[in-house]
């Protein structure tokens, strides 16, 4: 029986960078999209606006500092930065957990997370298909890169904040089945951090659909020592049928009606008896609404409060903690304001998701 230790996801986006200036235009961050958002229905909570870190820079150490105390007070226990590596040293994003990793500070546990997928511009249309134009290609080179991309790493792994399992810092992939060479990759990056000293890399695979133990049996022969479950996409793909599918595309289209399910009867659907296996780690989903990207073509979770939240919470948290050895929860996010997916304060709730976990956590130790 272990108390699980609970990880955030971080979007390290909210600063200018040259190619989102070439893009999208001078200036842009993720708020551009955030501030622009609308209600598109009655009763729909848009736009989030933020409260106590108002319209952040991530450059700034200040900022950084001051969410690593929310998250503290949270009871967060690190946080899990998206990392963008599409190959040749190309990177996107990286200059706020850089410049954590330079300065030393915050002094709050981290790791790191591959988003191993390719960026593109897309445009959502009323039936729900998107068209997409590829802005950055995720790209797998070979051994060459590979070895690269560890070694770009390695000063992360051995920084004492750096969050790991018997010694082994722990590294999640979000796409496996991306990966043309994943079993190497785990099998060259654990060769690597031996030949470094360390006892090996603690690799977690995230899944988002087919979540089930014929899926987990093949990540497993990969080599993935762990895997972290997030079930938004999934528990919608288990309950609706190809009919429904085909109604919805079809109202959407008629009537623009957004995507939507009520957060309160969804989230129970977000974590199962798969998710109390002593490798699976699951996900906690405070709130989604990514209609501030993809307007009516958005999937929404609607009516998330932080009353309703500290449920979800207490089920997840009650349910992992009599699990042995390693033992992690994931929240998806920390700061996704674009998807209406952030722990932070906002305007209409203040603190009420930092309160709510707190005490959730407590309750469960």
């Amino acid at each position: 029986m272990s108390t699980p230790r609970v990880i955030a996801f971080y979007l390290p986006q909210f600063h200018p960078t040259p190619d989102n200036d070439k893009w999208w235009g001078k200036g842009f961050t993720e708020w551009t999209n955030v501030a622009k958002a609308r209600p598109l229905f009655p009763g729909h909570y848009q736009p989030h606006l933020p409260a106590d870190l108002g319209f952040y820079d991530l450059r700034l150490p200040q900022v950084r500092e001051e969410q690593c105390a929310l998250a503290r007070e949270a009871g967060v226990d690190g946080f899990c930065y998206w990392s963008y590596w599409f190959g040749n040293g190309k990177e996107e994003l990286e200059l706020p957990f850089n410049e954590v990793l330079a300065s030393g500070k915050p002094d709050f546990p981290f790791m790191l997370c591959w988003a191993n997928e390719s960026w593109h511009s897309k445009f959502w249309n009323m039936d729900g298909s998107i068209e997409k134009t590829t802005l950055v290609e995720q790209t797998y080179p070979g051994d060459e890169d590979i070895d690269r991309h560890f070694y770009h790493r390695l000063p992360a792994f051995r920084d004492h904040r750096y969050i790991k399992v018997d010694g082994k810092p722990v590294f999640m992939v979000y796409n496996y089945e991306d990966h043309p060479q994943m079993a190497r990759f785990i099998s060259r990056w654990n060769e690597l951090a031996r030949k470094e000293g360390m006892p090996g890399i603690y690799f977690i695979a995230h899944i988002k659909l087919h979540i089930n133990r014929e899926t987990f049996a093949r990540i497993r022969s990969l080599g993935f020592d762990a895997i972290n479950t997030c079930r938004i996409w999934d528990a919608e793909e288990r309950r609706i049928t190809y009919w429904s599918k085909t109604f919805r595309r079809w109202k959407a289209g008629i009537t623009g009606y957004p995507k939507y399910r009520d957060y309160g009867t969804t989230t129970p659907l977000y974590f199962t008896d798969e998710d109390r296996d002593p490798t699976v780690f699951p996900t906690l989903i405070p709130n989604w609404d990514h209609s501030p990207r993809s307007g009516k073509a958005g999937v929404i979770l609607h009516d998330s409060t932080p009353e309703k939240f500290k449920l979800h919470a207490l089920d997840v948290l009650s349910g992992v903690r009599e699990k042995p050895g390693p033992n992690f929860v994931f929240i998806r996010a920390w700061n996704e304001w674009g998807e209406g997916n952030h722990m932070e304060p906002d305007l209409r709730f203040g603190k009420g998701y930092i309160r709510a976990l707190a005490e959730a956590r407590k309750a469960t130790e």
